[in-house]
């Protein structure tokens, strides 16, 4: 969904489009790796999305297609388990001796959790070390690391929020018990969604695949024919709005940086293919 936003001097901003995050992505893993190296150390850049085919369902999975493909999605739980643990960036760091890692993985991080800090929408004060490799990749994109923290960590905490303001509200409440009846009817006696996947096994341990199929593409055809998909769509803009509102000042950072930072991301990737 694009959101627009209005800035301090009336200027309307936009999100950036995938593949400009995508860009924003890539020169970030860029600087990473650079910087990791400049301090004897080896970074691969990872990709933004190593499972293209993994999708984020909310409130309940709404996507009939998607659910024949992959169930719940337990197929695409275990490939994003098996870069986390094979990636070549963490067989790296477990190669290295004793006396390197710890050394390594302060390149990386900061050697101490402090130098910048912001405050989440709860009050919850979440603190990184400025002297990291990360934060310095950062910096060359987001010049003011500071403000961009504190807008990152704002815009982070909103689907959250935003999540917990539709699961409360009434009307999803009540679409959620037609989704209830539809699905008792199709076999599953189910509250609601969240019931539902709590009664997943773990990826590891999966369901048979035409079990977990099954139950998904029930699960996706009453959240169709109960209203329960719309309802959820619907609330999740109506709060959406409501909370980029009350946060506007740090949803307006967030997109002026991102915006400003695709020429500098650009002269990145286009400098590191020239090499």
């Amino acid at each position: 969904m694009a959101h627009r936003t209005a800035s301090p001097a009336g200027e309307p901003l936009r999100e950036v489009t995938e593949p400009e995050a995508d860009l924003l992505h890539t020169a970030e893993q860029i600087l990473l790796r650079d910087c990791m190296r400049d301090r004897g150390f080896v970074y691969e850049p990872v990709p933004r999305q190593p499972v293209p085919d993994a999708r984020d369902f909310p409130y309940v999975v709404d996507d009939p297609e998607w659910a024949r493909r992959h169930g719940y999605g337990s197929d695409l739980d275990r490939k994003r388990e098996e870069i986390s643990t094979e990636g070549v960036n963490e067989r790296y760091f477990r190669s290295l001796p004793q006396e390197r890692r710890a050394p390594a993985i302060a390149a990386a991080n900061g050697s101490r959790p402090d130098g910048l800090s912001a405050r989440a929408p709860d009050g919850l004060k979440i603190s990184r070390s400025l002297d990291g490799c990360q934060s310095q990749a950062e910096r060359g994109l987001y010049p003011d690391l500071a403000a961009w923290f504190q807008a990152r960590v704002t815009v982070d905490s909103l689907p959250p929020l935003r999540g917990g303001q539709v699961i409360a509200d009434g009307e999803f409440r009540g679409a959620t018990r037609k989704w209830s009846v539809c699905m008792k009817a199709a076999g599953y006696a189910f509250q609601d969604p969240a019931a539902a996947r709590a009664a997943l096994p773990p990826p590891d341990r999966p369901f048979p695949r035409e079990r977990e199929v099954a139950m998904a593409v029930a699960e996706a055809g009453c959240a169709r024919s109960s209203g329960l998909a719309e309802t959820a769509a619907r609330l999740d803009r109506k709060y959406d709005t409501e909370l980029r509102e009350r946060y506007g000042h740090d949803v307006t950072a967030w997109l002026r940086f991102r915006l400003d930072a695709l020429p500098r991301a650009r002269a990145v990737v286009e400098a590191d293919a020239e090499r």
